[in-house]
């Protein structure tokens, strides 16, 4: 089914440029990459594991549809998993981002994957004539859904670009008319502190990781340029997309679900996701969570006015003396403070048997100030019991290769120091 599809974008727009590579200056027509592709070596492996940020990594794709072989995407880097083959219908594995215990990943059907793609295309708009920048992980779900899948399902032209550094970027776009981008929020604020993010951008796409609307308004102001914020999960692709033409005034908000996508909540008040591009299910032990055209998520959720609020996780909620609070609406009310650059808030257990957990926040600043103002500030905001307890000042919020910054990893610094 997929690589029919392919053919048929190629069969349709020979002559147009659908992949080039900056800076290697190569590039293939539809045509030239359906040739390309055809001509390559049968290939025998039941899986086929493309890596890299290249040409080849697409090359890789197509051949593997050809095939009929199994696909599994893998950073830069990374080993190849010691998975059983999926029994057909399975054509694609997306591996799990958990750093520990036994490999997983989430299989999907070649049905499942077009319509991540289709959902995409009609929801944000991509256009033929608007080239997607490829500057994040081909092999990463975000990717993969926004770059890949739009090229071979859907023909949107894809560039790829060997590095996201400001001074590559400039150069990349010199001869691109109009373009669009999709990143992640560490690189939309790289760039748009170096002046580096390009004037020729139709449409900015962020992922991976929450998008502060602090960061939002700045690039707006500046630029007018707005980023649209993109909420999707490995389960399931796209979930919801934020399709405003103005900065969003709440950083809970993830926009609205994305066309085809039904949203629920479930008795705890997490999210609960229907959709055809919903995964069949986790590979090799299946869970509940995840089956049947649903995944229900851990990310408490508010629905107003036909748009979805995050609260936090259901695991992240910190438990203070028997009541519950969501360290995202303390960082939200942090981060509203004007030094604050950014923040992390987490629980830590307590020395107090009656309080069970403390509250501990990690921030970066953008100009000296002490603890005190800053539990002044959030007192004004928040109910006392809610304000941090233990203060730790860093220089930044180290986010991990998938742009997230992971508040498990910051709980463990935290009590190996103390």
């Amino acid at each position: 089914m997929l690589y029919e599809c392919w053919r048929q974008i190629a069969r349709a727009r020979p002559g147009e440029i659908a992949l080039s590579e900056f800076p290697s200056g190569r590039r293939w027509t539809f045509a030239g990459l359906a040739q390309r592709v055809e001509k390559l070596p049968a290939s025998s492996p039941p899986v086929l594991f493309p890596q890299g940020h290249s040409a080849e990594f697409i090359f890789d794709v197509l051949r593997a549809w050809r095939d009929h072989q199994v696909l599994c995407p893998l950073e830069v880097g990374q080993a190849q998993p010691g998975l059983p083959v999926p029994p057909q219908p399975a054509v694609h594995l997306k591996l799990t981002s958990a750093t520990t215990g036994p490999a997983r990943a989430v299989s999907f059907t070649a049905g499942q994957l077009a319509a991540d793609a289709d959902n995409i295309v009609a929801t944000m708009g991509l256009r033929a004539e608007w080239p997607n920048l490829g500057v994040i992980s081909l092999a990463h779900s975000y990717g993969f859904s926004n770059l890949v899948l739009p090229l071979l399902l859907q023909g949107i032209p894809l560039v790829i670009v060997a590095s996201p550094l400001p001074e590559i970027i400039r150069r990349a776009v010199e001869n691109l008319p109009d373009l669009t981008l999709a990143a992640v929020p560490a690189l939309w604020r790289t760039w748009h502190e170096t002046g580096a993010i390009p004037p020729q951008t139709r449409l900015a796409i962020s992922a991976g990781a929450p998008l502060s609307s602090a960061l939002e308004r700045e690039v707006f102001q500046a630029r007018g340029l707005k980023i649209h914020n993109l909420y999707g999960s490995t389960e399931c692709g796209s979930i919801a997309y934020d399709a405003t033409a103005t900065p969003r005034a709440d950083d809970a908000c993830v926009g609205a679900p994305l066309r085809n996508v039904t949203l629920s909540a479930d008795d705890a008040g997490c999210l609960r996701v229907a959709s055809r591009a919903v995964g069949q299910g986790y590979w090799p032990e299946p869970e509940g969570a995840l089956g049947g055209g649903i995944f229900q998520t851990s990310d408490l959720c508010e629905f107003r006015a036909g748009l979805v609020f995050l609260r936090g996780r259901l695991g992240d909620q910190i438990n203070i003396a028997g009541r519950k609070v969501s360290p995202a609406g303390i960082e939200q009310a942090l981060s509203a403070h004007p030094a604050v650059r950014e923040c992390l808030v987490f629980g830590v257990p307590s020395q107090d048997a009656d309080r069970s957990e403390i509250i501990v926040a990690a921030v970066a600043v953008r100009e000296a100030i002490v603890v005190g103002e800053l539990k002044q500030f959030l007192l004004a905001r928040l109910p006392a019991w809610q304000v941090p307890r233990e203060w730790r000042f860093v220089d930044s919020l180290a986010e991990n290769r998938r742009g997230k910054i992971s508040r498990a990893e910051w709980r463990r610094r935290f009590l190996a120091v103390d």
